[in-house]
């Protein structure tokens, strides 16, 4: 393979994700280690189930999965990635080159489709275009922030929790946006304090209790617990 070009990062710089799904092990090591080259995080799971909770917990920008897996097989997984509103660039390995499977994979929302043998080479730089795509698409949609099914969009100043919106005061938005800005990260009463009130305010650190339960009141209640305490350090905003 040719020397690895310059690496492509998401929008807050961070490595591009990507998770190869192949229940061969070895192949799927290989293209881990192959995107690992690129600079990008990459991880891989062996089956279908596996893969589910690695793409709640990991939120990949690619996914490479193989069509023909024991169980959960390609087509089935990526139907259920699909449904769960999740539209993660997906190129699919298969060792079968009938058309039937192509459509099949196209058909439940694949992106591009590769047949095994393949040239790594050319897989990498498939994956790049992909990624490439999807990152330019997360930054033009920078200003809506997601959290589970909450969504703030930061430019028409609106909340929603599954689609039904919600009515927010604007220092309720700015503290729930600065949460949303720190998805699973735990930020304490000093720094919630200096962004969302300011470095001048004069008031009592209470006032971030309080706000707090505004926001509990009006999101919480309407599904699962989205913000938590964590006690003698903070508050953090993450979905199960």
């Amino acid at each position: 393979m040719s020397a690895p070009r310059p690496p492509l990062t998401r929008p807050d710089g961070s490595p591009v994700r990507a998770l190869v799904v192949d229940d061969e092990v070895n192949l799927g090591e290989l293209l881990r280690m192959a995107m690992t080259n690129q600079g990008w995080h990459a991880r891989s799971a062996t089956n279908g189930r596996e893969a589910l909770d690695i793409i709640r917990e990991f939120e990949p920008d690619l996914l490479v999965l193989d069509v023909m897996m024991p169980g959960m097989d390609g087509v089935e997984l990526l139907t259920r990635i699909r449904a769960s509103g999740n539209d993660v660039p997906v190129l699919f390995l298969t060792a079968k080159d009938a058309v039937e499977d192509r459509i099949a994979g196209i058909a439940a929302g694949g992106d591009d489709y590769v047949t095994k043998p393949f040239n790594l080479e050319e897989v990498v730089l498939r994956l790049r275009g992909m990624a490439r795509r999807h990152v330019a698409a997360a930054a033009d949609a920078d200003s809506l922030l997601r959290v589970g099914d909450l969504t703030l969009d930061e430019d028409a100043y609106e909340v929603q929790r599954a689609g039904v919106a919600i009515r927010l005061t604007a220092k309720e938005f700015e503290l729930l946006r600065y949460l949303m800005q720190n998805t699973r990260r735990v930020v304490n009463k000093t720094q919630i304090l200096d962004t969302v009130w300011g470095y001048d305010f004069g008031g009592s650190s209470g006032v971030v209790e309080i706000y707090i339960s505004y926001l509990r009141r009006k999101i919480d209640a309407r599904g699962e617990p989205l913000i938590h305490t964590v006690r003698g350090v903070g508050y953090t905003i993450k979905s199960s």
